[in-house]
């Protein structure tokens, strides 16, 4: 029989998770039930619905991209709007992530997030272990996202009602493994294009929303420089790459919202064969549920081609959100 955990014990880790998504989800829930318990003051007027969701990356948006939109800035000349929180939890082929986020929006021009992710590696260490007689030491990768984005074009504005929000970001990664597994393989990762553990991306998006329709579509598009490998799971390399990056987003009612993603990927890595293969693009489809006017959820499948020591992953998402 091969070492790799049994389905069992897989499916364990999956329903314990980890002690930060438990937290999470327990705090979220909590403040739900306490709204429904307490009847909650309405919102100012202005103060949309719980829209957008959080990335995995920690940024307002779907799933796997941003929008243009900023996540709760508040009604009109709000000046500190109110923070929101998210989890998301996923299986990625065998390999399970949870991450957990954190945002605040001020002036309702800036928003500021965490976002903290992990990666359960499944049976990569024993595949590097069979190869290269090393083990590296851990079975899971924690990447940390500080994200800046500023709305540097307020939809509509100067009375253009084609003119669409457009959204400049600046997001510091932090790998805290890939150093010490890189130590313990003599420098392997370094000699296939990872060379550091932290990296900064850059981001510029335009989201417009269509109200020509029998229901409103959100279109967003943009433009994202990185030198990070699998988002900086497996490190960062040298150079930066621009690649592209969109989704288009319906809400099919008051309640349901429906979004489909796609996301280019940098393919910057040289190839270990059996172990670290070809970085491919990301696809999704989601749909969303608008519980009440603090706290959404969604669920989403997907597509992430090779990642790392395995093809055609297919993803099952799932994400947790609410507003203060």
């Amino acid at each position: 029989m091969p070492d790799r955990p049994g389905l069992g014990r897989r499916v364990l880790c999956v329903v314990a998770g980890r002690g930060m998504l438990v937290g999470v989800a327990l705090a979220v829930l909590a403040g739900a039930m306490v709204s429904a318990q307490e009847t909650p003051e309405p919102r100012p007027v202005g103060d949309g619905p719980p829209l957008p969701y959080h990335s995995i990356e920690g940024t307002g948006g779907v799933f796997i991209t941003p929008t243009a939109y900023l996540v709760n800035p508040g009604p009109p000349d709000t000046v500190f709007g109110k923070p929101a929180v998210s989890t998301h939890f996923a299986l990625i082929g065998d390999k399970d992530f949870e991450s957990i986020t954190f945002t605040w929006t001020l002036w309702r021009r800036l928003e500021l997030g965490y976002g903290l992710d992990r990666l359960g590696l499944d049976d990569l260490p024993r595949d590097i272990r069979r190869a290269t007689g090393v083990d590296i030491g851990t079975h899971d990768i924690h990447l940390h996202h500080f994200n800046a984005r500023f709305n540097v074009i307020e939809e509509n504005q100067w009375d253009q009602k084609w003119l669409p929000a457009v959204t400049a970001g600046a997001h510091y990664k932090y790998n805290d493994s890939v150093k010490a597994i890189d130590r313990r393989l003599g420098g392997a990762l370094t000699g296939i294009g990872m060379d550091d553990n932290e990296g900064v991306d850059f981001t510029l998006t335009a989201s417009k929303t269509l109200t020509c329709l029998p229901r409103p579509v959100i279109l967003s598009a943009g433009a994202r420089a990185s030198k990070g490998a699998q988002l900086g799971f497996l490190g960062f390399t040298d150079d930066y790459r621009v690649t592209f990056e969109g989704s288009v987003v319906t809400l099919l009612s008051n309640k349901f919202v429906l979004a489909a993603e796609y996301r280019q990927k940098p393919d910057e890595l040289k190839r270990v064969p059996g172990l670290i293969g070809p970085e491919d693009d990301w696809w999704d489809v989601c749909l969303g549920y608008i519980i009440n006017d603090r706290l959404s959820v969604a669920a989403g499948v997907g597509n992430f081609g090779t990642v790392a020591n395995h093809s055609d992953q297919m993803v099952y998402a799932c994400c947790l959100k609410y507003e203060f």
